[in-house]
């Protein structure tokens, strides 16, 4: 509870104009994308901007050009991929898990 005070966020009209901006100031863009093999947990989250797409269509083919990194999370069985709000759920306890190592 009250985790939206303590965490940057960042709301934008223009995305990519947005994370051209962070990129100037050495922030890495990571997306997630099902077109990729390394996953959250084969990245570093360290000065990164990460970008989680909708169920429906994913991140942005201009966004996913821009990406310094493309990331999926592991699953098991025939299961493709997770609710956007789960899914960011579950990047983000990973980038905590790593901060709190």
């Amino acid at each position: 509870m009250g985790a939206i005070f303590r965490v940057n966020v960042i709301e934008s009209e223009n995305l990519e104009t947005t994370l051209k901006e962070l990129k100037k100031h050495k922030f890495k863009v990571v997306a997630t994308s099902l077109e990729t093999q390394e996953s959250i947990y084969d990245v570093e989250f360290k000065k990164m901007a990460i970008v989680i797409g909708n169920e429906a269509n994913g991140v942005s083919k201009e966004v996913l050009e821009m990406a310094d990194k493309k990331i999926k999370i592991p699953m098991l069985g025939k299961t493709e991929s997770l609710n956007a709000a789960v899914a960011t759920g579950v990047v983000l306890y990973e980038y905590v898990r790593q901060k709190l190592k």
